[in-house]
Formats: structure tokens, sequence, C-alpha cells
């Protein structure tokens, strides 16, 4: 039991306790100047002993007789994926089926959510709906999951777009072509204590500060910093965790490739209830010449590390990361140089009351490497900022945002004078442009 409380920042049982007695004392001195009636619910109350009561299981009916009422009257917590970044909530109370051999307690969730966008240079490539202005479906997706006992399993499977800032869009039935399917993951997993487990499957990567899908995170559409990293990968993933630190390693495909020659990995140290650090690796333990919609040719082929830092006190959130990548010179594979990108980003986002947050990020990436394109042509760099107002009210929510990219360093189109054209390595329709600006609503139900 105590274990289980550890990953949550408790040292003991009795440590909840005070925890929650701390946590209910500060719930009083707020309600003085705030609006906000339910607070206690997945807040401080999450921290508090009612989630040692839910988590302990068994053990917590055996003690009932000892427990505070606020604890026999608390919900069961919400299911483990997918991974929520903030500011949106995933439903605190899922629908939940009794599948027999499948397990007795399977949750059923979901997100569908609609987008609204417009945006200068748009490319206004055919099929991808990359256009000045348009509408389409983010996510009609729907997440199945048994997260007790021995034998574990997360499933999810549907529509979704991936829109990504400073890129072309793809509208969502080409994307799911492009990408990872209409189950972009899926994964068994044995956990065979409180502190190990094995996962097997299409697993989310362990890299980087940002998830994939658009409601799981602060803003709605991916970074530059992302848009460097492995998304989904396929392998086998160990995690253990001892006090306030976790450790995972995966051997994987990479980018997708279907080439099991990956190897990631992440450590996660919490200081305490309010900080975090961790850092990620992850990298090809050989060089595959395979690339695809899903697997970027020099991506696949490097090296990757990130450190992350999450602060997390009262309403606000900050996550700051640095991240370096690195591929070497490989001719037979049609590297021609090494080459590097390296770059920072801070993650933010605040909580006025329990429905309205609003989330920004501000990013910058830079390159080297004279034969070698990891971003807008060789040795090019890139900044972005996006604001991201957000309203939740229970499992519906709204949002909109400004998105603004800027970039240098690309290699302009040319022509040959014999009819000949070679594109651009920056934005636009034939890739000349240095900047763009996207506003973007999105709005759902998380059920």
């Amino acid at each position: 039991m105590d274990n289980i409380l550890k990953k949550f920042g408790f040292p003991t049982v009795q440590g909840a306790l005070e925890a929650e007695r701390k946590a209910q004392r500060r719930d009083k001195n707020r309600k003085r100047n705030s609006p906000s009636k339910n607070r206690t619910a997945w807040g401080l109350g999450l921290r508090g002993l009612g989630l040692a009561a839910l988590l302990m299981g068994g053990a917590a009916a055996a003690n009932a007789q000892d427990m505070p009422p606020m604890m026999m009257m608390m919900p069961p917590p919400p299911p483990a994926m997918p991974a929520m970044a903030g500011p949106l909530a995933v439903n605190p109370n899922p629908l939940t089926l009794d599948l027999g051999p499948l397990g007795e307690k399977v949750y059923v969730t979901g997100a569908v959510t609609g987008l609204a966008y417009v945006q200068d240079q748009a490319t206004k490539a055919p099929g991808v709906n990359d256009n000045t202005g348009g509408f389409d479906l983010a996510n009609g997706q729907v997440f199945v999951q048994k997260i007790d006992g021995v034998f574990q399993y997360f499933i999810q499977a549907g529509a979704y777009s991936v829109p990504n800032l400073g890129f072309p869009w793809a509208k969502s039935s080409v994307a799911m072509n492009l990408l990872w399917g209409t189950v972009p993951q899926a994964f068994v997993k044995l956990a065979l204590n409180d502190q190990f487990s094995i996962q097997a499957g299409k697993l989310p990567t362990l890299i980087g500060d940002e998830y994939t899908f658009t409601f799981e995170n602060m803003n709605i559409q991916r970074g530059l910093l992302w848009d460097e990293e492995p998304a989904v990968s396929r392998g086998v993933q160990v995690n253990f965790s001892q006090g306030p630190i976790s450790v995972s390693a995966s051997l994987n495909d990479g980018y997708y490739s279907d080439r099991y020659n990956w190897a990631s990995g992440l450590v996660s140290w919490t200081i305490d209830m309010e900080n975090t650090l961790a850092f990620a690796a992850g990298g090809n333990f050989g060089h595959t010449g395979f690339a695809g919609s899903a697997t970027p040719f020099l991506q696949n082929n490097s090296s990757i590390f990130n450190v992350i830092f999450t602060h997390s006190a009262g309403p606000l959130v900050i996550s700051p990361y640095f991240q370096y990548q690195h591929v070497s010179k490989d001719l037979a594979h049609g590297i021609p140089t090494d080459g590097s990108a390296y770059g920072g980003a801070v993650l933010a986002s605040f909580s006025f009351n329990d429905n309205w947050k609003i989330a920004g990020r501000v990013e910058y990436i830079t390159t080297s490497g004279d034969g070698v394109n990891f971003l807008y042509g060789p040795k090019s760099s890139a900044f972005s900022i996006t604001v991201t107002p957000t309203f939740q009210y229970h499992q519906f929510f709204a949002r909109a945002e400004m998105g603004y990219v800027s970039a240098s360093g690309i290699v302009h189109a040319t022509s040959d004078g014999e009819g000949g054209f070679f594109p651009g390595t920056g934005i636009g329709p034939i890739g000349n442009a240095t900047s763009q600006v996207r506003g973007m609503f999105e709005t759902g139900i998380l059920f």
C-alpha cells in the first residue's frame, strides 16, 4: 500500500492523512476568494487519502471502519490512459463494463472533438485539406482499458488529425492513412507487482514533453520540438518505480519504421509534490534506409535527448524542457554529413477557476549540418509562440488558439531556366515564406 502511495508523493498512509487535512484547510481559505465549488473532488481531494483508499482495493474495504467519511464516498480514479497534460480533464466517472474473461472492470471512454481553422501561407496541396480555412474532425476516438490485476490492456481506436504548428494541415481521413492507422495505440501490460510491469504493442513514445493527440495537450497544435520526436512506436517496454524514482526502457521501431533497431528510456524523479525532473533518451543503434509518411528518414536514424522539469503549484503548471538530436554521417544510407538539432520550450497553463484556463507555449529550435535538413532546410532555425484560452464544463470543452511560427535560414525556390522548378524549404505553397499565423477553435466532449 505504501508503495502505491509513494507514486503520488506520499511517503506513508499517515502522510496521506496529513496531506488531506492540509488540503481541506487550504480549500476553506481558497473559497473565500474563488467561485470554485468542486475543487476537492479531483483537485485537492485526489492527493488525499481518498485516492489511497481507492488504490488499496481490498485493503480499503477491510479497514473501512478506520477511514474518514470522505474516503468512503470518493468516486473511482479516472482511467490511466490516454495521458493528459491538462488543462483539459478526463471524465472522472467513466463508463465501466463487466466483460467477464476480458475483465470485470473495463473502462470505456472517448473523445469526440471538431476543429475550425484559418491560416495564411496555405499550401493548398490536393488531398490534405491545407487551405486558408476549413473544418475537420480532430478526434472521433474510443479508449477501452483494464487497469487492475496482473493482466491489463489499452486499446485506442478511431479517427484523428494531428495539427502541427508551421507545417501543412492533413485532414483526419488522410492522417489516419499516413500515420498510425485506425488503431493508433494498443498494448497489453503485465503488472507483476506495484513496482514492476512489462508492456508490448503500439506504445506512446517516452520522448518529449507533449503527447500526440489534441485533447491530451495544453495546446491544440503540436510544437516544433514535438515534430522532431517519435510519437508512436511498436515494441516492448519495461517499467520500474521505487519511491520517488520511476524508470522505463523500451526496445522498439523508433518512428514507426517496422525495423526494431531503436532503444529509448525515461528516468523521472518526483522531487516533491510540486516538482518533477525527467531525463529521456532514444536512438537508433543501427541505420536504415527506410522512410515513410510516419517515418522521417533523418530523425529515424538519429539519437535524441530530453531534460524536462515540471512545476505544479496551485493553479499554475509550468514545464521548461531542452532537446538535443544528432545524426551521424552515413554515406551508405544517404546521410552526407553529421547534423544536429537542439532547442528549448516552455509550456505553461494557469487555471482561473474550475472552468476557465489559459495555456501557452514558447519554443526555439536551431539546426546544424551542411547536408542534412531537420527543419526548414540545412542550418535553419525557427521560433514559435502559441496561446490557448480554454473553457471546460464537465465533459464539454471549447478552446481557441493563436499560433505563430517564424523560420530563418530557409532555401528559397529556384528555377533552372529551362522549365525546371525547385520549391523552397520554408513555409507556404512554394516554400518561400518564413512565417505563418494559424488560428484555431476546437470543441467537443471527453466522455
